[in-house]
């Protein structure tokens, strides 16, 4: 099942002439990290992000008159520029912006491993899943081989792990065909109702978002058929036998289950991927399979039972009750409740994706004026005030940029001292992760900032040149705002 993102149109913008925001002393606020765009699977999906819209160029700015003092700017869109202030004394010069690598290892259990490259995780809860699958195909084996004694505990562990293993080749499926497609796999985690796939970014074409989404189920079906093969060859009452025929169907009810059309199964991606052909959006087809996932997820938890009761799974009616009826409720129930959440988080990060154009780094970032490392913050403060700035750049004697100084720091610092505190004193050095281009825009600034997390980022041209200084509190604004505005 996958645990899907959402995609959406691009918001139109207005193209506004470009600021340079070299200028004001800029405040910071405590950092803000949106929630990663990622995407998984569960029970063998694929799990990848709704389609990434073009990015809308709106260079509009927040710049304000107000003294230096900081207090947090308002991430405001407007639909003028604010008037170019043009730079404020010397213009330091630096090297490009560099994006920060994602970290190596983002966690989520017992590494096992990098096939392809990409880590694979055991999550806890997989123990778990792992003990009941020993538990029940136990019992099932004492009814059918009783001389194994308790000697069919170890092999119902073997056939826990076997599946499971099935479980990751149809991962692998998911993983190869997305990078394949050139889309980055952040992780592949086992865990209590299958696998999950996160694969970070969206497919261009609804061609390739349905080549993704099928690549699983068809695996398994593959390995069905590898084990309806291998069955032809050892005798059905035996330890293989049973085995090879436990593997075998429990790969077609994955497949199966999968390939049902409502998200986040595979299935609802190959059916948002259909309706996003038709229709040519992608978020209208989130929004079709997104619904018929919930509806798939309240015919699990009524029909479910309702077959188990009337014998069509293979059981009689006398055979079904209670505690059989009581497990058969209770599973019925936790696959709707994965389901119908799934589904939920498909559109909402639908919606998200659909929003995120809108968060463009020249937009949000607050004007700077350059100081240097012994200037008193009063001074400082006075030159943001006579340049209509909102943050402090500490420079060099030759003009490159050290450190930024701190908002939280400045509000510290009462008014009556300030002449005797250098602004050196009040500055965070600067690293390679905060500095970050102008022109980063959408999941890609979201994913610099998150790398380095930070109050305050240095923001510059392709040039080298400062553009400004952008505040983390100001992107986390802008992100509610998007957000809460309707579709």
């Amino acid at each position: 099942m996958d645990e899907s993102g959402g995609s959406g149109q691009p918001r139109s913008g207005n193209d506004q002439s470009t600021d340079r925001h070299t200028g004001g002393t800029a405040s910071t606020t405590d950092p803000t990290h949106a929630e990663p765009t990622t995407t998984g699977t569960r029970v063998a999906e694929t799990g990848k992000p709704d389609a990434e819209p073009e990015p809308t160029r709106t260079d509009e700015h927040t710049d304000t008159d107000e003294p230096a003092t900081p207090e947090p700017a308002e991430a405001t869109e407007t639909d003028e520029a604010a008037d170019s202030p043009g730079r404020t004394g010397a213009t330091p010069r630096l090297a490009k912006s560099r994006v920060p690598r994602r970290p190596k290892d983002p966690g989520g259990g017992l590494l096992m491993g990098r096939p392809f490259g990409v880590p694979v995780y055991v999550a806890p809860s997989w123990f778990l899943v792992a003990a009941l699958i020993t538990w029940v195909f136990g019992g099932q084996l004492d009814r059918v081989l009783p001389e194994l004694g308790a000697v069919r505990y170890l092999v119902s562990l073997f056939f826990a792990v076997a599946f499971y293993a099935s479980v990751l080749v149809h991962e692998l499926a998911h993983t190869v065909a997305a990078l394949r497609f050139k889309l980055p796999v952040r992780r592949i985690q086992l865990q209590f109702f299958g696998g999950v796939s996160e694969i970070e970014k969206e497919s261009e074409t609804p061609g390739r978002e349905f080549v993704l989404a099928f690549v699983g189920p068809l695996l398994s079906l593959i390995l069905a058929g590898v084990f309806y093969i291998a069955l032809q060859t050892v005798e059905p009452g035996t330890v293989p036998g049973v085995l090879l025929a436990g593997l075998m169907i429990s790969n077609l009810i994955v497949a199966a289950f999968n390939l049902l059309p409502g998200l986040p199964l595979d299935g609802g991606r190959m059916l948002r991927a259909v309706v996003w052909k038709i229709t040519g959006k992608p978020m209208t087809g989130t929004i079709a399979a997104a619904w018929v996932g919930r509806a798939l997820a309240v015919s699990v938890l009524i029909g479910l039972p309702l077959l188990t009761q009337s014998g069509a799974l293979g059981s009689t009616a006398e055979d079904s009750v209670g505690m059989d009826t009581v497990t058969d409720a209770l599973l019925a129930a936790i696959l709707a409740a994965i389901i119908w959440t799934g589904a939920g988080n498909s559109l909402r990060m639908a919606r998200l994706r659909e929003h995120l154009p809108e968060l463009r780094a020249r937009n949000l970032t607050r004007r700077a004026v350059p100081v240097e490392t012994n200037t008193p913050l009063s001074e400082a403060l006075r030159r943001a005030n006579d340049a209509g700035a909102r943050a402090l750049v500490v420079v060099d004697p030759e003009g490159e940029p050290l450190s930024l100084v701190r908002e939280a720091a400045i509000v510290g610092v009462p008014e009556h001292r300030r002449p005797w505190v250098s602004v050196s004193g009040l500055a965070q050095d600067l690293t390679d992760g905060m500095r970050v281009s102008a022109e980063l825009s959408g999941e890609e600034l979201l994913d610099a900032l998150r790398a380095t997390p930070a109050t305050e980022y240095l923001v510059v041209e392709d040039s080298g040149e400062i553009y400004g200084v952008l505040s983390a509190a100001d992107v986390e604004r802008a992100f509610v705002k998007a957000m809460a505005r309707p579709n």
